[in-house]
């Protein structure tokens, strides 16, 4: 039982992996001792992050904008340049927008949708060869989707194409889940609130009361993040696929 949860010596890529929830789980598999490849649009963010990483473990930097599918292939093709194997996809990278419903136009939808969810299927989809490669069916290749308890339940600002796209990236994962198995599996984590760049004004503003509206009582901190994560990449969560994890301290389901 002492390596149900070991992830030693596995090849990773974390997108939107230089800050956020991305580094929170990136951080988690360095220290932890897998291989990991972070990816973020702006390359002087993900190398200082990758140069920190890199002195507890093994951390690289691979910069690329996955709103296009061209990028994705371009991504997929420098991990294949680098490895014959991809033990584990975390789809982090994402994107918002917040604005009155009156002013929510089709450049806010194409943005967000671009991103969260195309993004991540032509990752997945370009990348499959890679992470087939490294799994079979007694140890499964993981892909791992960052979508969000917005994407569960109804959120109170006013971000309308992002809640709609955290939802497609939960049915998104469940139909990749069923195509792609028996040797690759795809979950889900849906995020509640934690401190980050995306949810910063929020929690400046609200967080002592966002945090009472949780029946844990408090924020996620980067821990309850990458051990979710973890979980879903190890021996652990080897049986478990198509599922969407909420990590919300019981937002979504119980407040």
């Amino acid at each position: 039982m002492s390596d149900l949860f070991d992830v030693k010596g596995k090849v990773v890529l974390v997108t939107g992996g230089s800050r956020g929830i991305g580094e929170m789980i990136a951080r988690g598999f360095v220290e932890s001792g897998a291989k990991v490849y972070i990816s973020s649009r702006k390359a002087d963010v993900c190398e200082a992050l990758a140069k920190e990483l890199s002195k507890s473990g093994t951390c690289i930097a691979l910069p690329a904008d996955l709103s296009t599918e061209s990028e994705c292939q371009r991504l997929a093709n420098e991990i294949a340049s680098r490895e014959t194997k991809l033990d584990v996809l975390v789809n982090n990278a994402g994107a918002t927008w917040g604005a009155p419903m009156a002013d929510y136009d089709e450049v806010a939808f194409e943005r967000v949708f671009a991103l969260n969810v195309k993004g991540v299927f032509h990752l997945t989809k370009f990348l499959r060869p890679l992470l087939e490669a490294a799994g079979t069916t007694e140890n499964p290749a993981r892909v791992i989707n960052i979508g969000s308890i917005d994407g569960i339940h109804v959120p109170v600002m006013e971000t309308y194409a992002y809640s709609a796209s955290k939802a497609a990236v939960h049915q998104l994962t469940r139909h990749l889940a069923k195509a792609l198995a028996p040797n690759i599996t795809v979950n889900a984590i849906a995020p509640g609130p934690f401190e980050s760049k995306m949810m910063h004004a929020t929690l400046e503003a609200f967080g002592d009361a966002i945090a009472q509206s949780a029946p844990l009582k408090r924020i996620g901190r980067p821990d309850d993040m990458a051990g979710a994560a973890l979980f879903l990449a190890s021996r652990a969560g080897s049986y478990v696929t198509g599922v969407v994890l909420p990590v919300d301290g019981g937002i979504a389901t119980l407040a």
